[in-house]
């Protein structure tokens, strides 16, 4: 799909609304000092992921978070036709993309490696149905003590703290089997499937068969996002992308348009060993 804005025309765009980030946030961020004695930092991470978080070699900073609040517009085409709606696609790509990019600029200021625990939503407001607020939130760290490898840092390739959607635990045992996220990646399509004719609805009336047009629809649609959410890998220059969800949404566009979502994080290798600690078996005392 030509018309899409892949992840470097998106990231140039979001660029100045990351560098203009909120002054009431930027405040926020310069009261917490990392690193000062009495500083306090925030965090979303549980008890349990905040100290092992902490036992991987990272200190909380604080709680960062980027919003974009986005109309997502309208688009015609042919409804009896399968066919990507790129221009929604293109909207929800970029909105998620300024909401990411916020919240790196907020873990920046703060001097983070890195963001861990990310939660990417999305929630439809009342000020009309067309208008949704795209909300990322998630803790930035710093490294203390852990080794970034012969890469001899955590940012990623393109110089921003690494991004993940990793739980504390996953995180963990990431970095302990050596390996370290670079970033969140993601890819989107927004689908229409096409209407049946009557003929068709009719002659399949009472018969058990497959609807080919549609399996052949949602399929290219899964295959458009994971080939967006690759090429974010590819990028990063990752050795592979784990946790991947692949998530469907309508979001009131009507039963035959949807949005398919890919995401995951991007990782690499830390060292060329990767030791897998074995699991120790734990028995419960409560009946």
């Amino acid at each position: 799909m030509t018309e899409r804005a892949g992840p470097d025309a998106i990231g140039q765009a979001a660029q100045p609304a990351a560098r203009d980030a909120a002054e009431d946030a930027m405040r926020r961020l310069a009261r917490l000092q990392p690193g000062e004695k009495g500083s306090l930092f925030t965090s979303d991470l549980t008890v349990n992921e905040f100290l092992l978080v902490r036992e991987a070699g990272f200190r909380p900073l604080g709680l960062v978070l980027g919003s974009s609040v986005y109309h997502v517009g309208l688009q015609l085409g042919r409804w009896s036709k399968n066919q990507e709606l790129t221009k929604l696609s293109q909207a929800m790509y970029q909105a998620r993309e300024l909401a990411m990019s916020r919240m790196e600029a907020e873990a920046s200021a703060l001097g983070a490696d890195g963001i861990v625990g990310v939660r990417l939503d999305i929630e439809f407001k009342e000020f009309g149905s067309d208008i949704a607020e795209f909300i990322a939130v998630g803790t930035a760290v710093k490294a203390d003590g852990a080794d970034p490898g012969p890469a001899g840092t955590w940012l990623n390739n393109k110089g921003r703290p690494f991004t993940s959607d990793l739980s504390g635990q996953e995180f963990w045992t990431l970095i302990r089997a050596g390996y370290a996220p670079l970033d969140l990646v993601m890819g989107s399509c927004v689908y229409h499937v096409a209407h049946q004719r009557f003929t068709q609805v009719l002659s399949n009336a009472g018969r058990n068969v497959e609807i080919e047009p549609f399996t052949q629809a949602l399929y290219d649609a899964r295959e458009l996002a994971m080939s967006r959410m690759r090429a974010e890998g590819e990028a990063l220059e990752a050795e592979g992308i784990v946790a991947v969800q692949l998530k469907q949404h309508t979001h009131g566009w009507g039963g035959h348009t949807t949005e398919f979502f890919a995401i995951g994080t991007a990782v690499r290798p830390l060292r060329d060993d990767h030791v897998i600690d074995r699991p120790t078996v734990v028995v419960g005392l409560d009946g």
